[in-house]
């Protein structure tokens, strides 16, 4: 397994992330209902990923009913006592409860969600602490302030965002500087051979000043697992077969021939369409770490081949051309003339 710093900071984690929005049996009507792992697969699940060298775990208080999630994670560490070799990472942001104080990246919602946070997993710190989604209706400056202040406190020791867009991150980042915060060290983003537009200001802008990224969804839902084909149904039991939508959603001739690139590598190296694709994500700069989700240890097995998978360049390049995307003005106009941006 390899290790890389996370983001800005000194600590090293695996480049394979344990995602954690599958641990826990969720009830009907909520969040993976029907497709997350019961308490007992997320600890083997757990267990196999430390043995293979994953020492990072990433989870949500919104991920599954009541903080599920958080608290299946939580019971881990009390009875394995692995809190010291994981570096844990949570979210905080969407609805957590009824009326106007449930939600949101206020003041006072952030200290009261890290305090719900702290108690679920059972923990005295978090490692990297992250507004799951920017708030339009707080100021950045209130968002970070009190980030910083958690930090100062000891009961996070960094913070992240996710789902940010690219302005709201560089005034988070100035605000930061100005006022002598430590800043977000990591950006918590959807990222894949699918999903790309990242690359118009999001990377150029977290390369130059080292903000780490760390990819979600970098299957796609699954698109990218090799399990789908044109023209035919999604196989039963998978998240497209469930959220058909989104697969109707994806069904477009460029998807379909990033599929085919990624099984034509597959093929061709002898390993899965899965490992292709989280190898050509360890390739793409500023990446720290890639989040995976399983929901059984022969998925996370499948997985973690892609920490080892080197990819040639010629099929690299391959991969690349088949997920070429329209960037768009000004981003087109500015590469005819320099050659990028």
């Amino acid at each position: 397994m390899e290790y890389r710093s996370l983001g800005r900071t000194g600590v090293q984690v695996s480049t394979i992330c344990l995602g954690a929005m599958t641990f826990g049996e969720a009830a009907e009507g909520q969040m993976m209902h029907g497709i997350g792992a019961s308490e007992d697969e997320s600890w083997r699940m757990m267990d196999a990923a430390l043995d293979a060298g994953v020492n990072f775990v990433d989870t949500a208080d919104v991920y599954g009913q009541d903080g599920l999630s958080e608290r299946v994670i939580g019971g881990w560490f009390a009875d394995r006592g692995h809190r010291d070799r994981v570096v844990l990472a949570t979210k905080c942001r969407f609805r957590m409860a009824d009326g106007p104080l449930g939600t949101g990246a206020s003041r006072r919602r952030i200290v009261q969600a890290c305090e719900d946070s702290l108690k679920r997993l059972r923990t005295d710190y978090i490692d990297l602490y992250q507004i799951h989604m920017q708030d339009a209706r707080t100021p950045e400056a209130e968002v970070v302030r009190a980030l910083d202040d958690l930090q100062r406190q000891g009961k996070i020791l960094y913070y992240g965002a996710s789902n940010y867009a690219a302005c709201r991150l560089v005034e988070a980042d100035w605000i930061s500087d100005k006022r002598g915060f430590t800043g977000f060290a990591t950006l918590q983003a959807q990222y894949s051979l699918i999903e790309r537009s990242l690359e118009r200001e999001h990377l150029p802008y977290m390369k130059r000043h080292g903000i780490g990224l760390l990819p979600w969804s970098p299957l796609a839902g699954g698109l990218l697992s090799g399990k789908y084909r044109r023209g035919q149904q999604p196989p039963p039991g998978t998240r497209l077969d469930k959220w058909k939508e989104r697969l109707a959603a994806l069904d477009v001739d460029r998807n379909w021939r990033i599929i085919e690139a990624v099984v034509h590598a597959a093929e061709a190296l002898g390993t899965t369409p899965t490992a292709v694709a989280l190898a050509w994500l360890l390739t793409r700069p500023t990446v720290s770490s890639v989040i995976i989700g399983a929901r059984s240890v022969e998925q996370l097995e499948d997985n973690l081949k892609g920490a080892d998978l080197q990819l040639p360049p010629d099929l690299s390049r391959r991969l690349d051309e088949a997920s070429v995307f329209d960037v768009g003005y000004p981003y087109d106009f500015i590469r005819r003339v320099d050659g990028t941006w």
